[in-house]
C-alpha cells in the first residue's frame, strides 16, 4: 500500500515550464508538453491534500511526466489553500482562473481545446468536479465567471465529491466545512453533489482499501449523479488505497489511463468493480 509518506517522497520531475495565471505566489501551473506539432489533448490536473496549504503539487510530478509520455499536455494547477489565503472564495477563484488560462497557453502550444479532461485527486477531485459544474452557477454567485473553459469530461480519483457528507465520511473531515467558512448555504455553489447533474461524463476511481475516501461514499455519489441524469461511472480498484491512484507504477494506474483516454473522447471507460 502506498502511504502518505511514500506519496510525499515521490521524485521531483520538473515541468517544461512554470506559468503564473495571476500574481499570487501560489497562482501558477506547471506545464508538461510533448514535443510535437500535432494537436495535443489536454489534462488539467488538480492535486489534493484536503485543501491544506501544507500539501502542494510537487508529488504529482512523476504522474505529470507519465501523462506527457503518453501524449498529453498536462497543466498541473497550484492554487491558494487553507492556511495561505485560500478557502472561500479564493480557492474556487484560483482553480477557475487557472483552468481558463489554458486558452492563453493554446496561443503558444498546439493544445486541442476540444479535448480537455480535468483530473483531480481527493480534494483536487472535488475541485475537478466543481470546474465541470461552473456553467450552472447563477450570475449572482461570487464564484460566477463568464464563458468558462469547456470541459470534455472529469476523471475523479478518490474525490471528495459531497462536501457536506465529507465532514463525517472522509478523512478530510472538518476541512470540508473550513473550505466554505462554515456557511452551509455555500454548499449549493461549491459541493458537486448539490450541483448535480454536472452535465459532463465523470469517471470516478477509488481503491477498495481507501480509508480516506471510502468506496461506499463514492458509490452513493455516483448513484445520485446517475439518477440526476449524468453519465457517471465508478471503478473500484482491488487491493489499492488512496495514493496508488496518482502513482504511475501502481496497479491502479492502467485504470486511470484508460479513463483519461476515454474522457478525451467524451465518454467514460467501462466501470470495473
Amino acid at each position: 500500500m502506498v502511504t502518505v509518506a511514500d506519496y510525499l517522497a515521490q521524485p521531483h520531475v520538473p515541468p517544461d515550464r512554470r506559468v503564473w495565471y495571476e500574481s499570487h505566489p501560489d497562482q501558477f501551473g506547471d506545464l508538461y508538453v510533448p514535443d510535437t506539432a500535432q494537436p495535443i489533448p489536454v489534462v488539467i490536473l488538480i492535486h489534493g491534500g484536503c485543501w491544506q496549504a501544507v500539501y502542494d503539487l510537487a508529488p504529482l510530478g512523476e504522474c505529470c511526466a507519465a501523462l506527457r509520455t503518453a501524449g498529453y499536455a498536462v497543466w498541473s494547477l497550484e492554487y491558494r489553500r487553507l492556511g495561505n489565503g485560500g478557502g472561500w472564495p479564493h480557492t474556487f477563484h484560483d482553480v477557475a482562473a487557472g483552468a481558463d488560462h489554458v486558452r492563453a497557453l493554446a496561443q503558444e502550444y498546439p493544445l486541442d481545446l476540444r479535448r480537455v479532461v480535468v483530473v483531480g485527486h481527493s480534494a483536487g477531485g472535488h475541485l475537478a468536479l466543481w470546474l465541470a459544474a461552473r456553467p450552472k452557477l447563477p450570475s449572482t454567485s461570487l464564484l460566477y465567471t463568464t464563458d468558462p473553459l469547456p470541459i470534455r469530461s472529469v476523471v475523479a480519483l478518490a474525490a471528495v465529491a459531497d462536501l457536506e457528507q465529507g465532514i463525517t465520511a472522509t478523512g478530510c473531515g472538518a476541512a470540508c466545512a473550513d473550505l466554505i467558512d462554515h456557511e452551509p448555504q455555500r454548499y449549493a455553489e461549491t459541493s458537486p453533489h448539490a450541483l448535480l447533474p454536472l452535465g459532463v461524463p465523470q469517471h470516478h476511481i477509488v481503491g477498495s482499501d481507501d480509508r480516506i475516501v471510502p468506496p461506499t461514499y463514492l458509490a452513493t455519489f455516483v448513484a445520485a449523479a446517475c439518477t440526476a441524469g449524468d453519465d457517471a461511472h465508478l471503478s473500484i480498484v482491488p487491493h489499492c488505497g488512496h495514493f496508488e491512484l496518482t502513482t504511475p507504477h501502481s496497479a491502479a494506474w492502467p485504470a486511470v489511463m484508460e479513463a483519461i483516454k476515454a474522457g478525451g473522447e467524451g465518454r467514460c471507460a467501462p466501470a470495473a468493480h
